[in-house]
């Protein structure tokens, strides 16, 4: 790496390697008997919360969660249990609407799926990131 690269990255680098290959609970899916009809489920998340991995501290934010389910809908207290466990993650908010949406998308199977990550204010700065697939 670069003097110039290294500048930008600071101590951040090599702290979100790991997010890929993190190990989380299961997502728990079921049949969706309506699977021949496209319609759209949303979800709210309002208590998510996540580690800032420079500081230590907890982020807060809203996961807003959409999609067309496919043969699958997602199951919800299998998600929560998901969506927890990302309180002792350090990860970067970019990370964490990527991360999130992968896992969906594996468990699910969605024809469509959004994630929208709105984290509360930090530092004066307001961060708002979205990942959307078309499906599998």
């Amino acid at each position: 790496m670069d003097q110039h690269s290294q500048a930008h990255t600071g101590t951040y680098e090599g702290k979100q390697e790991h997010i890929r290959g993190l190990e989380m609970p299961a997502i728990e899916v079921f049949e969706n008997i309506y699977a021949d009809r496209s319609y759209r489920i949303d979800m709210e998340i309002p208590e998510f919360t996540a580690i800032c991995p420079k500081t230590g501290l907890p982020d807060f934010g809203i996961i807003y969660l959409s999609y067309r389910p496919g043969q699958y809908c997602l199951e919800l207290k299998s998600l929560k249990e998901y969506v927890t466990a990302f309180r002792d993650v350090g990860i970067f908010h970019e990370n964490v609407a990527n991360r999130i949406l992968d896992d969906l998308v594996t468990a699910s199977r969605p024809r469509w799926m959004r994630i929208h990550a709105d984290y509360n204010v930090r530092g004066g700065i307001k961060t708002r990131v979205t990942a959307t697939s078309s499906g599998k």
